[in-house]
């Protein structure tokens, strides 16, 4: 007898992976943030968005997800392998390192904010339980999305970067607690909620040290006996056993399965195996936190924004200004910079994703009215998706409050006039080597950089280099570049490698020049574009590797080096060919490095 399909589950979930691998793709591509992109195709395609119109429209079927409960069992991984990620972040050494700002700084955000908003709830009209849970789980930030943009921008290791990533640690840190306090507020014992409280967190605290105790038993040598088979699918599959029973036993326990999974994540973080995880579960990692944001998506109802867009709004831009007051007045007092914690008062002013997980939770655990739970939670997106444009705001806004940095009298040098001498642009690790090639042989050179710090360190080293902007005919004038007999262009961009190239042409047409090129196919558009000589990486790279295994391999060394200089001027005469087609007047070629 063949079994009957349940073609809802399956059309659901095919309409949750087709976003994964379909839409997001699409929406990264326009340069929008993937946890916006999964929050929007959620709401749109989730069964309060076009799944309301399934009766009316029966191809929507296919395309909506038309019961939030057939992806439930994904939603709720997901939320569980989110919680693993940040235990297996978290470590007793990082935490130490940080203390400071984590657990001052970031414990005073979340307790103040709490407090602040809870009280403002409170004051509402509404009861002490909802008046907690509101509190606690807006405070929070997101780190997935706030985490990032900094990392788009290259931004996390700057002083922004560190300060809201020590925030957003105790936020995290805090996600375990808060979902207890939740449920324990959500099971209707009759009792004190004091009394409530003390029980439940006394009973949860058994049941952590318990898995603590098993797990500091149990994990490493689990581990190290899958490692040993040196089998990826067995490794893959003692993770996911790790994640789902730790999970598991912390559910039997009364505990969340999310909070069994974060602790497991806690002590796999201070094992040898932390780094192979990682990169094990990273091809998982995308798609689960994506389902899970598609699924806190679905949760938004569209029609609560529509209804009242006035009060929807102006509980937005509170809440943003709100908890970004709090953070500043916070960052303030722990020294940081004025520039600093405003930057980091609106990044981490909106609200986050656990807001949904919190929300949610006391939702089903009827602790919280739908409607309320409706109207929060839409506010809580809006915010989310308005953190691009507050990264913008706050940087710029930050980039003025910066005060100007006196100039370092080291940079004002005038470059000293030659007659007969090299131009070396960049003084990076190549235009060292250049330079000092240079002075054993007795030619004349200035050297330049476009890195003020750099050069100012140089400088007080001893090092005569001259602070400027290589693509600035004037610069270049003081250089000597109508008297120079060669520039010698060592950075590695390309873009500004044409412009130096574009200026030095127009002063000097007649002058040598030599730039480093990033591979053939670069060398020869830089001899298109007026280069004399380029050395291309790549292939020297490969000639100079191909001498040495040569070498290495018993063949004569004179050989060796004379098939490497025969491969060399084959190099050299394709490029030839190649700008004297293009007309790039006097080229010489490819010059190798000897």
């Amino acid at each position: 007898m063949i079994a009957t399909i349940n073609i809802a589950v399956y059309s659901d979930a095919l309409v949750v992976l087709g976003t994964a691998g379909v839409v997001v793709p699409m929406v990264q591509r326009w340069g929008l943030n993937p946890v916006l992109g999964y929050l929007a195709a959620g709401a749109l395609l989730g069964p309060l968005g076009l799944g309301t119109f399934v009766n009316q429209i029966p191809l929507l079927y296919w395309l909506t997800v038309v019961d939030a409960k057939n992806v439930a069992g994904i939603a709720e991984l997901g939320v569980v392998f989110l919680l693993f990620l940040i235990g297996l972040e978290l470590s007793w050494e990082r935490l130490v390192t940080m203390r400071k700002q984590v657990l001052g700084l970031g414990g005073l955000q979340v307790s103040l904010t709490a407090l602040a908003i809870g009280g403002i709830v409170a004051y509402a009209g509404h009861t002490a339980s909802v008046a907690i849970v509101l509190g606690t789980c807006l405070a929070l930030s997101s780190t997935a999305i706030v985490l990032d943009i900094l990392s788009r921008q290259s931004r996390l290791t700057t002083s922004t970067g560190r300060a809201s990533f020590a925030v957003l640690l105790a936020q995290d840190l805090a996600v375990v607690p808060i979902l207890m306090l939740i449920s324990v507020l959500g099971a209707d014992t009759g009792g004190s909620v004091l009394g409530s409280i003390s029980t439940a967190l006394w009973q949860a605290a058994l049941a952590l040290v318990a898995i603590v105790v098993v797990g500091r038993a149990v994990l490493r040598p689990l581990f190290r006996q899958v490692a040993a088979t040196r089998s990826s699918e067995l490794f893959i599959a003692a993770i996911l056993f790790v994640i789902c029973a730790t999970g598991v036993i912390a559910a039997v326990a009364g505990l969340s399965m999310a909070l069994g999974a974060f602790v497991a994540g806690l002590l796999l973080a201070e094992t040898e195996y932390r780094k192979a995880i990682e990169a094990t579960i990273e091809p998982f990692k995308g798609l689960l936190l994506g389902i899970f944001f598609f699924t806190v998506g679905m949760g938004l109802d569209l029609r609560v924004i529509l209804q009242d867009p006035l009060r929807i709004l102006a509980c937005t831009a509170g809440l943003i200004l709100l908890k970004s007051a709090i953070l500043y007045g916070l960052g303030r007092l722990f020294r940081l910079s004025k520039p600093v914690a405003v930057e980091t008062a609106l990044l981490l002013g909106p609200g986050g994703e656990f807001a949904f997980v919190g929300i949610g939770l006391a939702l089903t655990l009827g602790a919280i009215q739908p409607a309320l739970a409706g109207f929060v939670l839409a506010v809580t997106s809006l915010t989310m998706a308005l953190l691009p444009v507050l990264s913008v705001i706050a940087h710029r806004t930050a980039r003025h409050l910066r005060p100007p940095r006196p100039t370092d009298p080291q940079l004002l040098v005038a470059p000293t006039p030659l007659q007969k001498h090299a131009i070396v642009v960049g003084y990076g690790r190549v235009g060292k080597v250049v330079s000092s090639l240079l002075r054993e042989h007795g030619v004349p050179q200035t050297c330049t950089d476009s890195d003020a710090h750099a050069v100012a360190e140089l400088r007080h080293d001893g090092h005569e280099i001259y602070y400027g902007n290589a693509t600035d005919p004037a610069f270049l004038r003081a250089c000597g570049v109508m008297e120079a007999s060669a520039v010698i262009v060592t950075i590695h961009t390309p873009k500004v490698i044409d412009e130096i190239v574009r200026q030095v042409r127009l002063l000097n047409p007649d002058v040598m020049i030599v730039s480093r090129a990033r591979d053939a196919e670069h060398a020869r558009h830089l001899c298109e574009v007026g280069v004399t000589d380029a050395v291309p990486e790549t292939v020297e790279a490969s000639l100079q590797l191909s001498e040495a295994a040569l070498v290495g391999l018993g063949v004569p060394t004179g050989a060796a080096i004379a098939s490497i200089h025969e491969h060399r001027d084959v190099v050299r005469a394709e490029l030839q060919r190649a700008s004297q087609k293009a007309g790039a007047g006097d080229t010489r070629g490819i010059r190798g490095q000897h």
